[in-house]
């Protein structure tokens, strides 16, 4: 009897790569390399964050993370045929002009977005529309490289600080809150920075959106599993917060403190994301064999093949890239080199119904303002005692080391004691904060910036009206200026520097008159 026939099992993952795969993947490691090595400052600077801040730690796994998804999805890429395409150049130069922007107003997030996304539109240019498009889980993961999430932290110190307010309150421990402070009989509390969750929230997106992927089809099942992935660490960290101090009244601030942290840091992390994975695991979608994506209908889609149709040479789309990457890179070093003339001295001016005197604040008190050209700070008073500090900061030009809304600089100075409480008072154009020293100490700040016309207590309008200078290589100085005074007995701080702006006049003229600019 003749043995059954027995149909070849196709391999999983194709032992050898064909021709056309193999030199466009050579292409593609040649242009990353490049590439990296034409901006490994601004990779040296993501992977210290990654190595060195707590917060991006997990970051150091997506590298690894990416290598994995498009691993899972080569044996239908296998299927796919690469192409260089044309209009992969209008993405790079898209990331291109992010960096740029980035570096012309020293915004690290930008500058280092653009680096990152500079790799996905490199896969569009050499690998085309039709692999992109089976690669586009992947190339969209790669956002995940980049350390972003701190603009989150006072919002999620504000929110969980309400959270855990109310659970304080509910479990019967009298407290009261003021900002970000929480006071009970077993002392006060601070959310800071640390307790606001960013780092576990950041960590969470990354997993919904892996685990999104991966595990279901269904969209509506995709969104419901990042909703929660988004409302679990925001919720269980109002807990893990709550615990804290309902454990202090018993055993403790120091001792629950020193429990919080380990219980957070090892234990509690992982029982959330366990929680979360096993509340989702029943309603899992897709199959352990089921393909990432159908190489036969991106084969067959019609839309992809009119896309194809814009093919460029290999040597043409080399040239254009490396055209464009210098002509960036030209371009912002010479925006770096923008320097507004200044004057050789500033003073601050008097200012009807108030005169100098000595400044002597209850807690020393001094805004950072690195890189600046000239610094002054000063104290005022009126004939009823109200009191108000001004710092004030004039620089030639803003970029990297000398940046007027840069991280730590302004109003509160990180590794100080003092902290952000909450918001201000409304007193718009200004950024306003209430600022904390221990329990007794309290200030209001007001921050205003200003280059050319603007006049704004926005960091963000600061940032994209130096990207407009620096675009037009036009040179401006840029000014800060911080009104802040303390609460005291009889003379809220609110009250002293609405006072003290009415007398003055329009900050953003009573600026210029310092900086002698007009």
């Amino acid at each position: 009897m003749s043995p059954d026939l027995v149909a070849p099992v196709p391999r999983e993952h194709p032992s050898r790569l064909s021709p056309v795969w193999r030199g466009a993947l050579l292409r593609l490691g040649a242009c990353w390399l490049a590439l990296l090595i034409a901006f490994l400052p601004d990779w040296l600077a993501i992977f210290d964050q990654w190595w060195n801040s707590s917060t991006y730690n997990h970051e150091l796994l997506v590298p690894a993370i990416i290598a994995w998804l498009v691993w899972l999805r080569m044996p239908q890429l296998a299927r796919l045929e690469p192409l260089i395409w044309w209009p992969g150049l209008i993405a790079l130069a898209g990331a291109l002009a992010l960096w740029m922007l980035g570096a012309m107003a020293g915004f690290n997030l930008f500058r280092q977005a653009g680096a990152v996304s500079m790799l996905p539109s490199a896969v569009l240019l050499l690998l085309g529309p039709r692999v992109s498009a089976g690669l586009i889980f992947p190339l969209f993961y790669s956002v995940f490289l980049i350390p972003f999430g701190d603009e989150l932290v006072p919002p999620l110190q504000t929110l969980t600080a309400k959270l855990t307010i109310a659970l304080v309150q509910a479990s019967g421990i009298p407290a009261q809150i003021d900002g970000v402070f929480i006071d009970t009989p077993a002392g006060l509390f601070q959310v800071a920075e640390a307790c606001s969750g960013v780092k576990f929230l950041i960590a969470m997106v990354a997993l919904g959106a892996l685990v999104g992927n991966v595990c279901f089809r269904s969209w509506r099942r995709r969104m419901a599993f990042m909703v929660l992935c988004i409302v679990a660490p925001i919720v269980t960290n109002g807990i893990r917060a709550w615990g804290t101090i309902y454990a202090a009244q018993y055993v403790g601030v120091e001792r629950a403190g020193g429990i919080d942290h380990i219980i957070y840091g090892w234990v509690f992390f992982a029982i959330v994301i366990a929680a979360v994975l096993g509340l989702s695991w029943r309603y899992f979608d897709r199959g352990l064999d089921d393909p990432l994506i159908d190489a036969n209908a991106l084969n067959a889609d019609p839309r992809i093949d009119k896309l194809a149709d814009y093919r460029i040479g290999a040597l043409g789309a080399i040239a254009a890239l490396g055209v464009l990457a210098f002509g960036a890179q030209g371009w912002a070093r010479a925006a770096e080199r923008l320097n507004a003339p200044l004057p050789r001295q500033i003073v601050l001016p008097d200012v009807p119904g108030w005169h100098r005197v000595d400044y002597l604040p209850q807690a020393w008190w001094e805004p950072r303002a690195s890189g600046a050209g000239h610094r002054l700070l000063g104290r005022y008073r009126d004939e009823r005692g109200n009191q108000v500090d001004v710092f004030f900061a004039l620089y030639a030009g803003q970029g990297e080391g000398r940046e007027a809304g840069g991280f730590g600089e302004g109003a509160l100075i990180p590794g100080t004691e003092w902290n952000w409480a909450s918001p201000g008072p409304d007193m718009p154009p200004a950024k306003s904060e209430r600022l904390r020293w221990g329990r007794s100490v309290e200030r209001i700040a007001l921050t205003y910036y200003r280059t050319g016309d603007l006049l704004s207590g926005s960091n963000a309008r600061l940032k994209l009206a130096n990207i407009a200078d620096r675009v037009q290589l036009r040179a401006r100085p840029t000014a800060m200026l911080i009104l802040s005074a303390e609460q005291q007995p009889g003379h809220p701080a609110p009250q002293a520097l609405q006072s003290f702006i009415m007398a003055a006049g329009n900050p953003g003229a009573w600026m210029d008159r310092i900086a002698a600019a007009r």
